[in-house]
């Protein structure tokens, strides 16, 4: 995420002035959204990391679709898009996985009882 919101950074003075003040602002928030839920969660208990880790998948999501609102209105070219869309696919891929294992450890124990 870190690489990301650096390089989406080097891109927010290049965007169209249409779009800056609209959908970069709102991207914007949605990468620090993001990072503040990953963060929040690292530092919490694992039963308490679940609401926060599942914010931050929503916000991931939230924000790749406005990039490719983005890209779609072509305020983003397809070189910047990509660029920002594989790091941000690779996060979304392990907060998915992150997510499983929470969910895998706090539920009760699926042990078949025995006769």
């Amino acid at each position: 995420m870190k690489s990301a919101y650096i390089l989406w950074q080097s891109y927010i003075g290049i965007a169209p002035k249409s779009s800056r003040y609209t959908l970069v602002e709102t991207i914007d928030k949605y990468f620090i959204q993001t990072i503040e839920s990953i963060l929040i969660a690292s530092f919490l208990e694992k039963q308490e990391k679940q609401p926060f880790v599942k914010k931050a998948i929503i916000s991931l999501d939230t924000l790749k679709f406005l990039l490719y609102m983005m890209w779609e209105i072509k305020a983003l070219d397809n070189k910047r898009y990509i660029a920002l869309s594989e790091p941000l696919a690779k996060a979304g891929g392990q907060l998915g996985g992150w997510h499983g294992q929470i969910v895998k450890q706090n539920s009760p124990d699926t042990k078949p009882r025995e006769k």
